[in-house]
């Protein structure tokens, strides 16, 4: 079927008023610094993966100042199967004895070049470090209710020095959750955790979570109920009356406590839909669930 001169020019129309549109934005956080914690599935599927990269490649370019704070959990878990280890979970938190922990740090440095490669390949420059690179995160022993669950930490201090370093000399660091204690022990790190603390020692504009879901639902059995806005206090309404549990709490928690300390702007994303990092910052609805302090009066004139 033949495309008419107008129907070729309505098309081009829409792409210039989806620029337009994002433009306000790109002036409002021009060289603000954004945190995005990458993981789920989207690191599973090799497109996906792609989309992310162009996406924080993107944002890099029109002048954020992005931080990539990765995981990779569920290849961490293959690799321990492979060693005929069974991977174990305490309140969501990965057991770690040091055979487990050498693993874990194999696996995520290897996530973490592959990541870099492909940022560089679309012509940004990009640093791929751990936290134990420059003393940028140190730790101490994290418990899950009181039981040991081996070297998992929790993150006591963020050197940002390095990453000021990299931003200031227009690189893209790529961070790995690994940590070192007071005796330089390593230490696997929740990288949501990592992404969080980050964002707050960098007094990040912008922290955004790519996850295996849509956003935050009031009801997860009742697409309706899907929120795209949260204040602190409504999030804390909901945590207080029962209706966040599992692995969605922590991830509450996180958002909130990166609020309550400087960071301005957090969100919730399915990092298995492509562009939704995009489609969350350059448009004016969104697309997954943000959290913004009750005092931001911005957020009523966005629309």
């Amino acid at each position: 079927m033949s495309v008419t001169n107008e129907e070729y020019m309505d098309k081009y129309y829409k792409k210039a008023e989806v620029l337009i549109e994002a433009l306000p934005y790109i002036q409002k956080y021009n060289r603000k610094v954004i945190v995005v914690k990458y993981g789920g599935s989207a690191m599973s599927d090799e497109n996906l993966k792609k989309n992310v990269i162009k996406d924080v490649t993107l944002l890099k370019l029109v002048g954020f100042k992005p931080i990539v704070v990765h995981g990779g959990g569920k290849d961490i878990s293959k690799w321990v199967g492979k060693v005929g280890k069974e991977a174990r979970f305490v309140n969501g938190l990965r057991v770690t004895d040091e055979e487990t922990m050498e693993i874990a740090e194999m696996v995520l440095g290897k996530v973490n070049k592959s990541l870099v490669a492909m940022v560089q390949e679309l012509g940004v420059k990009a640093v791929g470090i751990s936290g134990k690179d420059g003393g940028l995160l140190e730790v101490e022993k994290k418990y899950a209710g009181g039981e040991d669950i081996g070297y998992v930490g929790n993150i006591t201090r963020v050197n940002t020095k390095l990453l000021e370093d990299l931003l200031e000399n227009d690189f893209l660091p790529i961070v790995s959750p690994i940590g070192l204690d007071k005796n330089f022990e390593t230490y696997n790190i929740n990288a949501d955790d990592a992404a969080c603390a980050i964002a707050k020692a960098m007094h990040a504009d912008k922290l955004a979570f790519l996850t295996d879901i849509e956003g935050v639902y009031k009801d997860p059995d009742d697409k309706s109920t899907f929120i795209s806005r949260l204040s602190v206090s409504e999030a804390n309404a909901l945590i207080k009356d029962g209706y966040i549990g599992g692995g969605m709490l922590p991830k509450l928690n996180n958002c909130t406590d990166a609020i309550d300390n400087g960071v301005n702007r957090v969100h919730i994303l399915d990092g298995r839909k492509p562009h939704t990092l995009l489609l969350e910052i350059f448009t004016r609805k969104g697309i997954g669930t943000m959290f913004f302090r009750d005092t931001d009066t911005d957020v009523a004139n966005e629309v």
